[in-house]
């Protein structure tokens, strides 16, 4: 059943934990109808459950072309169309090049690049759509490794320059109707280096991690007053660090 609403619709990659979760949070606590967008159903649909009216939960995998498709449609019929899209679905597996890792490098690559690029292409139509009403936005999610990279980091590193290159392109060719802002956040504590399966890396990426004092709260709070900003106004890169990182 289709909803029209003054509501901005907002939908957010990777939602079911980290900086997506927290956006998902803020968006929502801000007004906005949020479209919650994972693989992993039972976390967004407990997070749907929470945030209550104006929260759909989507199972999706933003490798998988059909489920985004699939996804739009849902987030057309359930919510009137999206005006936002976060692509904040990623994976962090690092480790020395010469480790027998290339599913790792393959997954990244698919997930952060791919998948980004593949989702936006998918949700285009809407978000200019909303950008006549409500004005439309992409908020492409990348790192600090899309700047600087670090031995261990390689092909990490290389899809966030990837989005980076992208999301400058992508921003000439969508304005003025379609806002494109990066954001480039350094430590932040999320689970992201859970998944390393490299045994050395994970533990010093770990340990670094838990001295981590910004959160996916700060992050999502930056996302939120982006948007947030007259439609004169294009944020269109944030890099933020930690104030001891180098």
């Amino acid at each position: 059943m289709s909803t029209t609403t003054t509501a901005r619709v907002a939908v957010v990659t990777g939602a079911s934990s980290g900086i997506g979760e927290a956006t998902a949070r803020a968006l929502h606590g801000s007004g906005y109808k949020v479209a919650l967008l994972a693989r992993r159903l039972d976390r967004i649909a407990a997070l749907a459950d929470e945030l209550g009216d104006g929260a759909i939960a989507v199972q999706a995998d933003v490798t998988d072309r059909p489920s985004i498709v699939a996804a739009a449609e849902r987030v057309r019929n359930e919510l009137g169309g999206a005006d936002v899209l976060v692509n904040n679905a990623g994976v962090m597996l690092l480790g020395p090049f010469a480790a027998d890792q290339r599913d790792d490098y393959r997954q990244m690559i698919e997930i952060n690049l791919l998948g980004a690029i593949t989702t936006a292409e998918v949700f285009l139509d809407q978000l200019k759509n909303g950008a006549a009403e409500r004005g439309g936005d992409i908020v492409n999610i990348s790192s600090v490794a899309g700047r600087t990279a670090r031995a261990g980091n390689g092909v990490y590193a290389a899809t966030k320059w990837g989005i980076n290159g992208w999301s400058e392109s992508l921003r000439q060719e969508l304005l003025p109707d379609v806002r494109v802002t990066l954001i480039e956040p350094g430590v932040v504590a999320t689970e992201l280096p859970d998944h390393i399966t490299h045994d050395q890396t994970r533990e010093g990426v770990q340990a670094m991690y838990d001295k981590a004092e910004v959160t996916a709260d700060d992050i999502a709070e930056i996302i939120a007053f982006t948007l947030s900003r007259p439609r004169h106004l294009a944020i269109n890169e944030i890099l933020l660090r930690p104030a001891g990182q180098l």
